[in-house]
């Protein structure tokens, strides 16, 4: 697994593919947080805070990461690659696991920066420290768990086809609706009384809840379930290559 997860962090670090990744997210963050007024603007908003940071990253991973990802096992698949890999003294899970915690690993590495809002809130903030370190320290767990739900469903979508292209839009349609379709269900059953049980189905609703500071074990386990869900259907997928 750890040789996985070397190989495909010097394949983007080697490339340009990882660093275009980390600068996208931060430039339209900043652009968004700190250039362009409006919502989302620090400056404009009167209050110390990120929540604009939180809403937006969400959002803007959900184009960035499947492209990431797209290429993981399409790639494999399409040059052939994928059959001298499974040959290998590696199983199936760890060498899902390898590309998984490849993509993670670059997902914090584009959330680093961000850390650089955080002290400048903290300096601009009257008083200065006038920050919710609650709020602020629980959106960034649960921009983490987001991340990896992400990149393990960039992982099983490149593991079902060899098109880089058909990747990226599958693991792009399931990104959106985890993240947000269950919520929109729910909106359309709002007066059947199964509204909150659909909508905790979704990533949002976990997702807002660690975001309010308050870090509960049951949105940690939809989390790393979800995580384990798509890990182990790509697990499944690289299995029913061998038949």
């Amino acid at each position: 697994m750890i040789s996985i997860l070397k190989k495909e962090l010097n394949s983007f670090l080697s490339s340009l593919t990882g660093y275009m990744v980390v600068l996208v997210f931060l430039i339209l963050n900043g652009l968004f947080l700190w250039v362009f007024p409006g919502s989302f603007n620090l400056l404009d908003s009167g209050y110390a805070g990120l929540d604009g940071l939180f809403f937006l990253a969400p959002w803007v991973f959900l184009f960035l990461i499947p492209a990431l990802t797209m290429r993981f096992f399409a790639d494999e698949l399409k040059t052939g690659t994928i059959e001298l890999l499974l040959t290998k003294p590696i199983s199936e899970l760890e060498l899902v696991l390898g590309k998984y915690f490849a993509g993670l690993i670059l997902c914090l590495i584009a959330l680093a920066p961000t850390l650089m809002y955080v002290l400048s809130i903290y300096i601009l903030g009257q008083p200065q420290g006038n920050l919710d370190w609650g709020a602020t320290i629980g959106s960034y767990i649960g921009l983490i768990f987001l991340s990896g739900v992400y990149v393990s469903i960039g992982v099983f979508a490149s593991s079902l086809t060899e098109n880089q292209i058909v990747a990226f839009i599958l693991s792009l349609f399931f990104c959106f609706f985890c993240f947000s379709g269950f919520e929109q269900i729910a909106t359309l059953l709002s007066h059947t009384g199964m509204e909150l049980s659909i909508e905790k189905l979704g990533i949002s609703y976990h997702y807002n809840a660690i975001s309010r500071g308050v870090v509960d074990t049951r949105d940690v386990l939809y989390f790393v379930s979800l995580i384990s869900l798509f890990l182990f259907g790509s697990k499944l997928s690289l299995e029913s290559k061998k038949w």
